[in-house]
């Protein structure tokens, strides 16, 4: 029996998974605040919420990403067919689990598994590959499940503060991330979508980012919310804006799908300073948390998704009216989560519900446009990743040490 579309290629059913997730998760969210729904029997709360943008959304954006981008990296194959399915599968269960009533400690488990299973997944890929920058990726998705085992150890009463550090730190990671991700494909993408563009890249600078995103998170591990924890940010935040202005051609916001990207990254720069300064005492933390969660992660997730999709099902890299709009609201959504609470603190409860309700409607049109996508075999008749390698950055020879900056694989 031939393998279903949607189990062709790592990003489809993924993709298909955390769009269906951002929609669920906030339409519960919103219903528990305002006591129309019941919460959970483990990570209840703001533990439940903050645990399934990191571990639940962002982790199914992050596994289709790297299964289906791995692959075109390294000309090595990632798993298809029942062996996707049983790792998407897994995902569900730890997002189903803690709503069923059964002991914590198995929906622990369950949640547990599937960040160590998708690394087992990638192995052959990200370790064994030819290119050993690509092992950064592995570690990361190494310490993603310690900030895990903290979270759901921190639930079950095992470790005094583990939730709240546990998601701090996933959250620090899940910054590192889009920091190697983007230097990988931006200055790419930029170059391919423009002609004649040439994005500026500092090496050294390249080489800073991730040493002061990775300070960062053990500081914030050690002594969260502190003076040097500030410091470290706004001086991420402060690097990743030099970044973006070498990265910057104003031709790039008449092209929605570059523009998205960058916002999302000028939303990851801000949210970082933000951050900052509420660790500093110059402002409340809620609002930067959501500059970071819903700007940088939100937009910056959607965009890459729209793009990844339409490159690898065989359909122009161009994005219609009605994902304009997606883009637009997820952006409402950043602006009224990320700065309104900053600017208006005592409109919270408004901001909440109107960043709620741009968030839902930006999926819920990225799942009007791109679900038959996702469902269905590729637009131009080819199989497989390889024949959407044309929007990948070349990989480097087998014996290559490259460092992780624009100028290696992507």
């Amino acid at each position: 029996m031939p393998t279903p579309a949607v189990l062709g290629q790592g990003f489809r059913p993924f993709f298909l998974a955390a769009t269906l997730a951002a929609i669920a998760d906030i339409v519960l969210w919103l219903a528990m605040l305002h006591g129309y729904w019941p919460w959970p029997h483990h990570l209840g709360g703001v533990g439940w919420h903050a645990h399934e943008m990191l571990f639940g959304y962002f982790a199914a954006v992050m596994a289709g990403f790297l299964l289906t981008a791995a692959r075109n990296w390294t000309g090595v194959a990632t798993p298809t067919g029942a062996t996707l399915a049983a790792l998407l599968a897994l995902w569900l269960a730890g997002r189903v689990a803690p709503w069923l009533g059964g002991p914590p400690l198995l929906a622990a488990a369950l949640d547990l598994a599937f960040l160590p299973a998708l690394a087992v997944a990638l192995r052959d890929t990200l370790w064994h590959g030819p290119n050993r920058a690509n092992r950064a990726f592995m570690a990361l998705l190494a310490a993603m499940s310690l900030a895990g085992a903290m979270a759901h150890l921190g639930a079950l009463g095992w470790l005094a503060g583990g939730e709240t550090r546990g998601h701090r730190l996933m959250l620090d990671l899940v910054v590192i991330l889009l920091v190697l991700i983007s230097a990988r494909v931006m200055p790419f993408f930029i170059e391919r979508g423009l002609a004649g563009a040439r994005p500026r890249t500092w090496p050294a600078l390249e080489r800073a980012l991730p040493a002061l995103g990775l300070a960062l998170a053990l500081t914030d591990l050690i002594a969260p919310l502190g003076v040097l924890a500030g410091a470290l940010a706004i001086a991420l935040g402060g690097a990743l804006l030099v970044r973006l202005a070498g990265w910057h051609d104003r031709r790039l916001w008449r092209t929605p799908l570059l523009a998205v990207l960058y916002v999302g990254l000028l939303w990851l720069a801000l949210g970082l300073v933000l951050d900052g300064l509420s660790a500093l005492g110059a402002l409340a933390p809620r609002g930067a948390l959501h500059a970071l969660t819903v700007g940088a992660i939100g937009v910056v997730t959607l965009g890459m998704m729209a793009r990844v999709t339409l490159g690898h099902s065989g359909r122009p890299m161009r994005a219609g009216r009605t994902t304009r709009v997606a883009f637009a609201l997820i952006n409402l959504a950043a602006l009224a989560r990320g700065l309104g609470p900053v600017v208006v603190p005592e409109g919270y409860t408004v901001w909440l519900v109107v960043g709620g309700a741009c968030w839902i409607g930006a999926f819920a049109l990225f799942l009007w446009v791109y679900a038959p996508m996702l469902v269905r075999p590729r637009a131009d008749g080819l199989i497989g990743c390889r024949a959407g390698a044309k929007d990948a950055p070349r990989q480097p020879s087998a014996g290559a040490r490259a460092p992780l900056t624009p100028g290696t694989s992507a």
